[in-house]
């Protein structure tokens, strides 16, 4: 059975690889300065997914990493000792340790975002004025969208300040 794929099926798969395709070198750009500085992908994923849940008890981010809680443990323990994260005990139980970015993590996912909202204006700065608007409204578009598929939330909770 051949299946047809419609102009707009095919302009969503476009759109798709090049967004794919551009998120990937802008994060590349916002994170080499980091890695040299000794500061992993894997030290952003973890950095990435407390901005995203806040702070989490070490089962939940080995499970949200898909790792053994003991390999958690070993990547936590080295992201501390940088200064990235930092475990704290919840008041109410003792026995539950939240791990929570820490100042020196903060500053890194700021430096990486400082370093890609540079590439993104000088990227932005070759176009032309009729080029920014277009783009703006098409931004727009997708921003509606968005909220539309996942709610108000989703653009609005994705502060680690």
């Amino acid at each position: 059975m051949t299946r047809t794929i419609t102009p707009r099926a095919e302009a969503i798969e476009r759109f798709v690889a090049d967004l794919h395709e551009t998120m990937t070198a802008f994060r590349c750009a916002g994170t080499g300065r980091l890695i040299r500085s000794g500061v992993s992908m894997t030290h952003m994923h973890v950095l990435w997914l407390l901005q995203h849940h806040g702070d989490l008890p070490m089962s939940r981010l080995a499970e949200l990493l898909d790792v053994s809680v003991s390999n958690a443990t070993g990547v936590i323990d080295r992201m501390e000792e940088r200064g990235l994260v930092e475990r704290v005990r919840v008041a109410d139980d003792r026995r539950v340790v939240l791990v929570r970015i820490a100042a020196g993590g903060i500053a890194a996912m700021d430096e990486t975002d400082a370093v890609k909202a540079d590439r993104m204006r000088s990227i932005l700065a070759r176009l032309d004025p009729a080029q920014l608007e277009r783009l703006t409204a098409a931004f727009a578009d997708i921003r509606t969208a968005i909220t539309a598929e996942f709610g108000d939330e989703l653009l609005t909770t994705h502060s680690h300040h």
